[in-house]
């Protein structure tokens, strides 16, 4: 095989690429891993965090497909949290505070560990493409990559990853930029080369808030936020001696009405409201600005003081993203609680980029226009890096995939958040930066994050990304739930045996014999500590289940949850009819004269495969599905 010649080229070395690179060559392809910056690998833009609310649900899935995000996460956490544990399980979700040069050079040195990827420090500036006459549907096919240093990368996929550079210009005040991060250039070329082949393109923007430095900061003012005594991974393969590194505090403090009063002073020097930003920001991630703006009624907003590293000297200011003057970014800081005398070593900027909205890509995330082209993360008009990783990992199974011959990967909404992000990104087409929410997920009490193995990670071992111990450790755990949930079901207990314990967490007592499993989804009862009483004193399954944590809060889930969790299989059902039902790819809509207008450019547009799918098409109507299963039928 010649020297510039690969199987799958990746553009971008973000958290999107590192899965992409990492997935597609443990399934046996030759990867290209192009990067502007050989330090930027894996690097943290924004906030050194992995996971939080729905993005601890994508990490889970990640890892248990056999992606690497959850592994990262775990080896450089310094601070692990659950958050939502005062709530139902279905939001419970994992999050941890990185050291973000530990990610980074972690990151890195996972890549250049693994077999059959070549990294390379340049700029790709266009694709190599081919025109296609096999009635496929597709206009061209993907041949390579030109990068700015005068290589022609010859390859038979491409995945482009590229965050949030393509024609990036970052904002601070009246001051504009070329650039993606502070200190790194933008990418230029790519996307003029695929509006040349006929993509259509709009801008987004992002951004980022001020770091501090540490030792201006009076700490004392202000709430110490702990993480978990007892954390837990996120990476189902378990990791000797976690957590491996230190685990340090965060704190909080609070905006006010005299910090407010100075932001409002910066507004008309600032990008956003004087229109010198044109892309459309993510709503659920505002800046500080668009906050006193919108919410003109709230006094005051919550700041998170968070480390960006173990040694360094930087904090991370979460919940003040701000792209306004710096002179007025560093007053208005100093009338915050605990930042009195605090400096800025780092000014809060947003970053304006390129991105393809997502009606150009199918659910493979390949691209209609070329086929063998692929696109993951913020180019898809994702925020976050959860959500990048996720693409990236599907995008890399499914270009493996494709050059094996084989069939495509695609996950349903009934199987995992990575099948709603992408579901959404297709069928909704967000013109907005999407974030992943629970909400958005209707079926998030079966998608938790602790069954997460449960669900994909069978996936994972079929293409080669899981290893066969974890299979067998997965068999083990599985065998036990279904024994437990079964005995506690089928099982009585006595009040003699019940009623000391039912007393002593101030539980009704029982005055007759009575399932297990009805004493287990009592609200006052944790199955950890009725397993630990006298009664099962005795018990070798009582004493599996609680050498086991996983698998005992699995059993408890299942059995508190189970009539909610039987509803929602219910629901699952209807879902996947409706799934079943196979829309033809040439189907001629036209044909149909009673589908609205709308409905008619949605669905010539989206062409989705099944009626689960066009039924999920923002602007197509009830009316339409039934036009169209009528015009099936006949």
């Amino acid at each position: 095989m010649a020297k510039d010649t690969y199987d799958i080229i990746i553009i971008g070395a973000g958290h999107a690429g590192i899965e992409a690179s990492v997935s597609s060559a443990r399934m046996g392809c030759r990867v290209a891993l192009i990067s502007m910056d050989l330090n930027a690998i894996g690097r943290m833009s924004c906030n050194p965090a992995i996971g939080g609310t729905a993005k601890g649900h994508l990490v889970r899935e990640i890892d248990a497909l056999g992606g690497v995000m959850g592994i990262l996460a775990d080896r450089t956490g310094i601070q692990f949290k659950m958050l939502n544990k005062s709530k139902g399980p279905a939001v419970w979700s994992p999050r941890c505070q990185s050291d973000k040069d530990l990610y980074s050079h972690e990151a890195a040195k996972l890549i250049k560990e693994q077999n059959d990827i070549e990294i390379i420090q340049d700029m790709a500036k266009s694709l190599m493409v081919k025109e296609v006459k096999d009635g496929s549907g597709y206009k061209y096919s993907i041949r390579g990559v030109k990068t700015q240093l005068g290589r022609d990368l010859e390859c038979r996929a491409v995945i482009i990853t590229s965050g949030t550079f393509l024609n990036a210009v970052m904002h601070t005040g009246r001051s504009a930029t070329e650039g993606g991060r502070i200190g790194e250039k933008s990418a230029t070329g790519l996307s003029e080369c695929m509006l040349q082949l006929g993509f259509e393109t709009g801008r987004l923007k992002t951004g980022t808030p001020p770091r501090l430095d540490k030792h201006t900061i009076d700490f004392g003012k202000t709430e110490t936020q702990p993480g978990d005594e007892s954390p837990v991974q996120f990476s189902h393969r378990k990791l000797p001696g976690f957590p491996v590194q230190p685990q340090v505090e965060c704190f909080l403090t609070h905006t006010n009405e005299e910090t407010h009063e100075i932001l409002r002073t910066g507004f008309e020097d600032s990008p956003m409201f004087t229109g010198r930003i044109k892309g459309v920001g993510p709503r659920y991630c505002p800046s500080i600005e668009d906050k006193i703006s919108r919410f003109s009624d709230k006094p005051r907003h919550q700041i998170f003081l968070e480390p960006e590293t173990l040694d360094g000297d930087t904090i991370y200011m979460n919940g003040f993203s701000t792209s306004l003057p710096v002179e007025v970014q560093q007053e208005a800081i100093n009338t915050i609680q605990g930042l009195e005398k605090t400096t800025l070593i780092k000014q809060g900027y947003a970053v304006e980029y390129d991105f393809f909205p997502t009606h150009q890509i199918n659910l493979t995330l390949e691209t209609k226009l070329v086929s063998g082209l692929y696109t993951a993360g913020q180019i898809n008009g994702t925020s976050g890096y959860e959500e990048a990783a996720a693409q990236g990992l599907m995008a890399g199974i499914n270009a493996a995939l494709k050059l094996r011959g084989e069939a495509p990967f695609i996950l349903k909404r009934s199987e995992a958040y990575i099948g709603v992000l992408i579901d959404d990104l297709i069928n909704k087409c967000p013109e907005e930066p999407y974030r992943m929410f629970t909400s958005s997920a209707e079926y998030r009490l079966v998608l938790r994050q602790d069954n997460a193995d449960l669900r994909l990670m069978n996936y994972g071992w079929e293409f080669g990304l899981i290893e066969d111990s974890q299979i067998l450790r997965l068999k083990e755990k599985t065998s036990l739930i279904r024994e437990a949930v079964s005995e506690f079901n089928r099982k009585t207990i006595s009040p003699e045996g019940a009623n000391a314990y039912l007393e002593s967490c101030n539980s009704g007592k029982i005055s007759q014999n009575e399932f297990i499993a009805n004493i287990i989804k009592r609200n006052e009862v944790s199955l950890k500590t009725l397993l630990a009483s006298d009664y099962f004193s005795n018990s070798k399954l009582a004493e599996r289940i609680l050498g086991d944590t996983e698998a005992l809060e699995q059993i408890e889930i299942d059995i508190k949850y189970k009539g909610y969790i039987d509803r929602q299989e219910q629901q699952i059902e209807s879902f996947m009819r409706n799934e079943e039902i196979r829309i033809p790819e040439d189907f001629k809509y036209e044909k149909i004269r009673s589908l609205s207008a709308e409905a008619m450019e949605k669905l010539k547009r989206v062409k989705p495969n099944s009626i689960g799918q066009a039924m999920r098409i923002a602007g197509v109507r009830p009316s339409d599905i039934s036009a169209i299963m009528i015009y099936m039928r006949g």
